[in-house]
């Protein structure tokens, strides 16, 4: 779309629709049952692929999720790391062999 000069614009005004769009049911969610917020972050993130002033609202987003999977990561690998232990030592006492 953005090699051809015609096809810019309207390119630009279907994104601006399609994100607005998914913006206000997302504000609307906030109010009524729904996934408001993440309704809203995807607005902003489809306006963000033509729309610069979008892509620095986003920006920061981007690094919290970056962050919030970094440290779900880290819990996981800890929880499974006790889990193990755990096993190990019940196993211990109990003599069963590690492979059922």
């Amino acid at each position: 779309m953005h090699t051809h000069p015609a096809l810019r614009l309207p390119w630009r005004i279907l994104v601006g629709t399609v994100g607005t769009l998914v913006v206000l049911a997302g504000l609307v969610m906030m109010v009524f049952p729904g996934p408001g917020l993440a309704s809203v972050i995807l607005g902003l993130v489809i306006f963000s692929t033509e729309f610069r002033w979008a892509q620095r609202l986003v920006r920061p987003a981007r690094v919290w999720f970056l962050r919030a999977e970094q440290f779900g990561m880290r819990l996981k690998d800890e929880a499974f790391r006790r889990f193990r232990k755990r096993r190990a030592r019940r196993r211990a006492l109990t003599g069963t062999p590690p492979h059922e």
